[in-house]
């Protein structure tokens, strides 16, 4: 019988960053069986509940160690999520080393695989004789613009959203300053310096393994791979999605999706941690009732932070109670609006949606292209708004929304944007080069296609060290 390959995993804090390294850890020993995968959990205070059901998910090769949570009000308050994240991933690495030396001391490990924001435990991979790898969660575009970062920072003297003209990382499209992800907006605070440090240390691994994909990202995939640059070597191995179900047959939605015409319904949702104002709230339901389109709406409580679901318990107030007056009853025959959470995948991958409005995370651009939903881009914090703007000006499947004066996209926006999208001659254009991108998606994990070599040739290298 083959000898295991054993692997380490290390997500850190958030289930958007702990579903990612775990459907590629899926994919891993789903391609190769003989791997066995050790993957190391932080928390802070006990998982939530979508966390605890993706770790019930996993096949016998892949064995979840969960540490000791952290208490929330260990860490300071009134911190921005990246720098919460980046003192919370501190205080549990201790935890991570113990652990690691105690799955260490019987069986050898080949190589550890951490989330971007677990970066520090690159500097055990050494004490342990393994290799350290990033597993990088958002695009290639942003990888690029890490490596791009200290440069940059060199050559500017103003705040990035003060340039006159567009920043050009190589191999990607041009971006304004105001679109460079949102630790950068302010280069005198923590969570800049976080950012100068997180890439300055991703220079020092062995690898960095990336979720995208050479049709999607073209540009800076190529450019990463450029020998004349001094980055460590980079894997897309993408897009790695979640592709089992949610058992959610009977569904609500589901069944009323069932009842629609193909194509006719925009679904809405701003992922597992992002959130509008009140004032956006108001705005974004007169917008789509004004629209005549139908919708299907995951509404979560309003909040002026952007992202403040992301670490919070979600607490058990009914965020239906923040629509505008009558807004449910006026849009019975029109929408379905569902609280807190959806079954997305089988959403998007349901013949009558025609139209994804994204706060464009990785992990639903990934799951739109997979299934050929063209979008309507909303970008609410990270680097999200990088994201729209690969959409929209890159591979050109998305529109996005004008922000006004008053710093809300309005009514009128909101119809303009869904009416282009579901109706206009360039929605229809978008729908067919999201069609394309899905082909190039499917292709690209198919036996011999790009992301299924890269990650073997990945695999073979490790398998030879074993």
């Amino acid at each position: 019988m083959e000898k295991p390959t054993q692997i380490a995993v290390i997500p850190s804090l958030g289930f958007s960053h702990l579903a990612p390294i775990l459907h590629f850890s899926k994919r891993l020993v789903e391609l190769h069986p003989h791997f066995h995968v050790t993957c190391i959990v932080p928390s802070i205070g006990s998982l939530p509940p979508n966390s605890k059901a993706i770790l019930q998910t996993l096949p016998p090769n892949i064995n979840p160690i969960l540490l000791p949570p952290l208490n929330l009000n260990d860490l300071p308050q009134g911190l921005s999520i990246v720098v919460q994240i980046h003192q919370a991933m501190r205080l549990i690495m201790p935890s991570i080393h113990q652990t690691l030396k105690s799955i260490t001391s019987n069986t050898p490990h080949v190589a550890m695989v951490v989330d971007a924001f677990a970066y520090e435990a690159l500097d055990l991979a050494q004490e342990f004789n393994m290799l350290s790898y990033v597993y990088v969660p958002s695009s290639a575009t942003t990888l690029s613009t890490d490596f791009y970062l200290p440069k940059l920072d060199q050559e500017t003297s103003c705040e990035y959203r003060d340039l006159p003209h567009p920043i050009q990382v190589p191999g990607c499209v041009p971006f304004h300053g105001t679109d460079l992800y949102s630790p950068a907006q302010d280069r005198k605070s923590e969570d800049y310096k976080v950012s100068l440090e997180l890439c300055n240390r991703f220079l020092r691994a062995d690898g960095i393994i990336v979720n995208s994909f050479l049709a999607l990202e073209t540009g800076p995939l190529r450019a990463l791979k450029d020998k004349g640059r001094a980055y460590p070597p980079v894997y897309p191995i993408g897009p790695i999605v979640k592709n089992d179900t949610d058992s959610a047959q009977g569904l609500e939605c589901l069944t009323w999706l069932d009842k629609q015409q193909v194509g006719s319904v925009l679904y809405i949702s701003f992922g597992s941690g992002g959130t509008v104002s009140q004032e956006q709230m108001n705005e974004l339901a007169c917008g789509l009732e004004l629209s005549n389109h139908k919708f299907l709406w995951v509404v979560r409580a309003p909040n002026n932070a952007y992202d403040s679901a992301y670490l919070s318990k979600q607490n058990c107030v009914d965020p239906l109670q923040f629509l505008p007056s009558g807004f449910l009853e006026r849009t019975k025959e029109q929408g379905v609006v569902i609280p807190s959470w959806a079954p997305q995948i089988e959403v998007l991958r349901h013949s009558s949606v025609g139209g994804f409005l994204t706060h464009c995370g990785w992990n639903s651009t990934l799951e739109s292209v997979v299934h050929g939903v063209p979008l309507i881009t909303w970008p609410l914090f990270a680097e999200q708004r990088m994201n729209a703007v690969v959409l929209c000006e890159g591979v050109k499947v998305g529109v996005r929304p004008r922000v006004s004066e008053n710093g809300l996209v309005e009514r009128e926006e909101i119809v303009e944007v869904i009416k282009c999208l579901m109706e206009g001659e360039e929605g229809r254009k978008m729908g067919k080069r999201m069609k394309e991108l899905a082909v190039a998606a499917t292709n690209a994990l198919k036996e011999g296609g790009s992301s299924t070599k890269t990650l073997s040739e990945l695999a073979q290298l490790w398998k030879n060290l074993a």
